[in-house]
C-alpha cells in the first residue's frame, strides 16, 4: 500500500495522535484490504471517522490520547487536523484526479449533501442544523468544527449541508457519509497525469 499512503504523528501538551492512512482507489487489487481501527476516546467521534473512512474507501488507523478530563475540544480538533495532514500527504501532488466531487447521502429521514474541491485552498462551509448540545460524548458544536479543521489542514474546499432531517445523530452521520463519497469521487483517478487546474498547479 505504498501508493497514496501516509503516516502522521502529532503530539502536543493536549493530545498525542498517530495516524496511518491509505486512500483507496478502484485500481487497488484484491490483496488490498480495507482496515479501519479508530480510538479517540470519544465514541461518537470514532463513529463519524469510521463512516468517513468506510465510504471514502480509506484504510485508516487513528489513535488519540487526549485531555478528555477537560472536554472534547482538543481531541476533536486535533484529530481532524492530523487527519487532514495525513490526507494531504497521502494524496501528494494532485495529478490525474477528477478534483471535484459531490454526493448526497440519506440516513433514514435525514439527507445531506457534500461538494468537494481538491483545490489546495482550505475552506469549509458547513450547515448541519444540529439542535442538541451533545451526541454521545461529542459536543454538537464540535462536529462542524471537525469538518472545518480537516478541510483547512487538508487544503481542500468542502461544502456540507443537511437538506432535511430531525435526528441529530442521523444528520451528522449522513453528512460524514456524503463527504466520504464526495471525496472518493474527487480523488478518483482519470487515467491521465495532468494537474486539473488552469494554473497548472494546485
Amino acid at each position: 500500500m505504498s501508493d497514496r499512503t501516509a503516516q502522521v504523528t502529532r503530539k502536543t501538551n493536549e493530545t498525542d495522535i498517530s495516524i496511518s492512512l491509505h486512500i483507496g482507489s478502484l485500481d487497488d487489487g484484491p490483496e488490498v484490504k480495507q482496515v479501519i481501527d479508530i480510538n479517540t476516546g470519544i465514541g461518537f467521534l470514532d463513529h463519524m471517522y469510521h463512516a468517513l473512512a468506510k465510504h471514502a474507501r480509506w484504510s485508516l488507523t487513528l489513535k488519540c490520547v487526549g485531555d478528555l478530563h477537560i472536554d472534547d475540544h482538543h481531541t476533536a480538533e486535533d484529530t481532524a487536523i492530523a487527519l487532514g495532514m495525513a490526507f494531504k500527504q497521502a494524496l501528494g501532488e494532485p495529478r490525474g484526479i477528477k478534483r471535484f466531487g459531490s454526493a448526497f447521502a440519506p440516513l433514514d429521514e435525514a439527507l445531506s449533501r457534500a461538494v468537494v474541491d481538491i483545490s489546495g485552498r482550505g475552506f469549509a462551509s458547513v450547515d448541519l442544523q444540529l439542535k442538541r448540545e451533545m451526541v454521545g460524548q461529542l459536543s454538537c458544536e464540535m462536529i462542524p468544527h471537525v469538518l472545518s479543521s480537516f478541510a483547512t489542514a487538508a487544503g481542500i474546499t468542502l461544502h456540507v449541508d443537511v437538506i432535511k432531517g430531525e435526528n441529530d445523530h442521523h444528520r451528522a452521520e449522513a453528512s460524514f457519509k456524503a463527504l466520504a463519497v464526495a471525496i472518493r469521487d474527487a480523488v478518483s483517478k482519470t487515467g491521465g497525469n495532468d494537474v486539473p487546474s488552469t494554473k497548472g498547479v494546485l
